[in-house]
């Protein structure tokens, strides 16, 4: 807090402080009291409530063991892996303790044991059996994995202990035999599903797979009935067997050739010297039959190297070619002799001429003749066969590759469609036996005592009552930015503090007056004000009123108006009281309401508020305002604020009131004005221009700092005599100035 001066007119701003402060905490805590005690209270009261209506809790114990044998042969995934021809590892399946645990805690699982329990307990729930998720408490059911994993035959198994805990020790074994059923028919109903599931994979399949099967296989077909194949690399092999022989038989007849050529060149060179030889090649040539002869001969040789391309020699084809070629050699011979011993050929030769010519040799030149020309005609056949070959396997690489295409997809096919027979007719055992396996090895006993928690609620509740209780006073005060204690009214405005006021109430409810002298008419004064109805009466107010009296010595306060920051925080009930203090002194007082918006005063005298203030101020002409004055006692008159008026500021602003006021103060010794709060309207700071002094009122635990810096801000240039702290709890007697 900043301090500017010592003026106890001038007003001084000051920070406010959001945070509590730790050195206040004996105040807080004290001003708080009665949080803390209703708090703690409320908090003993409801744990001694469930300390009463707790029962004992009982809990029931079953095991069950949960084993993995699925097999790796019968795998689904395994069987889509190889069916979809990809490479699979199998990767065996392990327990999953949380898995597990989650699975038999699930709501699905629980529910159908609630049904279950519904023929014994129809009110149960499933929050009854499963518990609610609430933070820090511990569930009804648990299931716990007991440590130990043993591995049998590639699987693993696990053992569970299910507890279950109520006040009830039949209902808890009843809720565990219901889960173990519940677990059962679900192991059951798991292994048809496996089942089902693997058979139905299979089955849904299988079709698939022949209907590929037959597609590839028609496929093949197709292509061996198009190019006349069976196997194109079998094929290509026997076509380039083929060519290395007819390579090789190419060779074998050029050397034919070459020999047949040499022989016949020796022969023609023995004729050559005979000389006969020009009159019997002139004989053959002229002959007609021989020249059919030697055609057929050339016709036979063709006609077999061609069967010999394609069959053996023991091919019926190619002994009948042969036989006729021997035929039309022997008949060929037999021409050449008929010719050279004919008689038209005699006639034309001497006997010298034929002397020393050999027809061996003659018939031997023709044969020679006759098979020069095979063999050529068997080299032309071969040259043409082996580059029919090389035209062959020259397409033999693209069928080749096309049937290496098709061919493995057939075996493919072939392979998958055994798997799945063979799967089909063994699946349904291993799948049933595979998966996960639920086995109760002990089971649910009635429930075992596992004590009270009466004892802890109630010392739970005796400790958490006053810590929540200092907890909520603490917060109440951190959200709640009002002054608690009168010297920070004095701080936070630098005026002077006139008194602190208690709570005040009605006359007889109030501590008795106090007389200030011993004059006896002050006696009777404060037996006739304490018989006044609505009028407060405490020794503070009169301490007030004397230090009021002493600031403003030694000129009388006449005119007095009371103000506060924020509506409701007891002006009203101040001014009265401060009223009834001046008529203890004799003083004659006028309280006015001049809260013409709400008027209370004449609620609190319970007076009649068809006539007041604002008709007075409308009322002009009238100078005689007893008409208006309602009196309470010989010494206090009240003048109610009247109807509301449709302009309130022009009535309290207009020369009017200031003219009454002046009037008022001519009349009587104190006029008190009860005038509205500073916030909300201007009708409280119109009216203090007209006043002798003003008092502001300052509510502990209401006002803020900030509302009353603000406020004092407003009234600082104005005759700002101090500051009264109302209702103040542990209030502190108020010394003269």
């Amino acid at each position: 807090m900043v301090k500017t001066g010592l003026n106890p007119k001038q007003v001084v701003t000051a920070s406010t402080q959001s945070a509590v402060n730790l050195r206040q905490l004996s105040t807080i805590l004290f001003h708080r009291r009665f949080l803390i005690l209703g708090v703690s209270c409320v908090v003993m009261s409801v744990t001694s409530l469930l300390a009463v209506v707790t029962k004992p809790n009982y809990q029931s114990y079953m095991q069950i063991l949960v084993s993995s044998n699925l097999d790796k042969g019968i795998n689904p995934n395994n069987l889509q892996k190889k069916a979809n021809g990809e490479s699979t590892e199998y990767e065996f399946l392990n327990i999953n303790n949380t898995a597990q645990m989650k699975l038999m805690l699930s709501s699905r699982l629980i529910q159908k044991a609630v049904d279950l329990l519904r023929s014994n307990y129809p009110n149960v729930t499933l929050e009854d059996i499963k518990g609610k998720k609430d933070i820090g408490k511990q569930a009804s059911l648990e299931v716990t994995p007991i440590e130990g994993t043993a591995e049998v035959n590639q699987g693993y198994s696990q053992v569970f202990e299910v507890s279950f805990k109520d006040r009830d020790p039949v209902k808890a074994k009843r809720v565990l035999q219901a889960l173990q059923k519940v677990y059962q028919d679900y192991n059951i109903e798991q292994r048809q599903q496996r089942l089902n599931q693997g058979l139905a994979f299979v089955n849904n399949r299988l079709p698939k797979i022949q209907k590929e099967v037959k597609e590839s296989e028609k496929k093949l077909e197709q292509f061996r009935q198009k190019y006349n194949l069976v196997d194109p690399q079998v094929q290509s092999k026997i076509l380039l067997q083929s060519l290395a022989e007819i390579q090789q038989q190419r060779q074998t007849t050029r050397a034919q050739l070459q020999e047949v050529q040499i022989r016949y060149n020796n022969i023609q060179q023995k004729i050559a010297s005979s000389s006969q030889n020009p009159l019997i090649f002139s004989a053959l040539s002229q002959s007609s039959r021989y020249q059919a002869l030697v055609n057929e001969i050339q016709k036979t040789e063709i006609a077999l190297a061609k069967e010999q391309l394609r069959y053996t020699d023991d091919y019926p084809t190619v002994k009948k070619l042969k036989q006729q070629r021997q035929s039309q050699l022997v008949l060929l011979e037999q021409e050449i002799n008929d010719k050279t011993t004919s008689s038209a050929t005699k006639s034309l030769l001497n006997q010298e001429q034929m002397v020393g010519v050999d027809p061996q040799l003659v018939s031997e030149l023709n044969q020679l003749q006759t098979t020069a020309m095979g063999i050529i005609t068997n080299d032309n056949n071969l040259a043409q066969s082996e580059q029919r070959v090389r035209s062959q396997l020259s397409t033999y690489p693209s069928l080749i590759a096309e049937y290496n295409r098709l061919l493995p997809e057939v075996q493919a096919h072939r392979q998958t469609l055994e798997q799945l027979l063979q799967a089909q007719q063994s699946l349904g055992m291993k799948i049933a036996q595979g998966g996960f396996d639920w086995q109760v090895l002990e089971e649910p006993d009635l429930g075992i005592y596992m004590g009270n928690s009466r004892l802890l609620l109630l010392f739970g509740g005796m400790l958490l009552g006053p810590i929540l209780g200092v907890s909520a006073a603490l917060i109440w005060e951190l959200f709640n930015d009002a002054i608690f204690s009168a010297q920070d009214l004095q701080k936070l405005t630098n005026l002077r503090l006139l008194g602190s006021v208690p709570k005040l109430g009605p006359s007889g409810t109030n501590k008795q007056f106090k007389s200030l002298s011993l004059k006896g008419w002050r006696t009777q004064a404060s037996s006739m004000l304490e018989a006044s109805p609505g009028l407060p009466v405490h020794e503070t107010l009169d301490m007030i009123y004397q230090n009021i009296q002493i600031l403003k010595y030694p000129f009388p306060c006449k005119s007095l108006m009371l103000t506060s920051a924020l509506p409701g925080e007891g002006k009203t009930t101040l001014a009265l009281g401060l009223g009834a203090s001046a008529a203890h002194m004799h003083r004659r007082v006028l309280v006015i309401d001049a809260n013409l918006r709400y008027p209370k005063l004449h609620k609190i005298l319970d007076l009649s508020n068809d006539w007041g203030l604002s008709l007075l101020l409308v009322d002009e002409t009238n100078t005689n305002f007893y008409d208006y004055i309602q009196p309470i006692h010989p010494f206090i008159d009240i003048l109610t604020a009247g109807p509301t008026p449709e302009d309130a500021v022009n009535l309290l602003s207009s020369g009017r009131m200031k003219e009454l006021i002046e009037l008022f103060e001519q009349t009587y010794d104190l006029v008190l004005i009860d005038a509205p709060a500073i916030f909300g309207t201007v009708d409280a700071r119109i009216v203090a221009s007209f006043c002798n002094g003003i008092v502001m009122v300052g509510r502990i635990g209401q006002i803020s700092p900030n509302e009353l810096v603000q406020a004092t801000e407003i009234l600082h240039k104005l005759n700002l005599i101090g500051i009264i702290a109302n209702q103040v709890r542990n209030y502190p007697k108020a010394l003269p100035s």
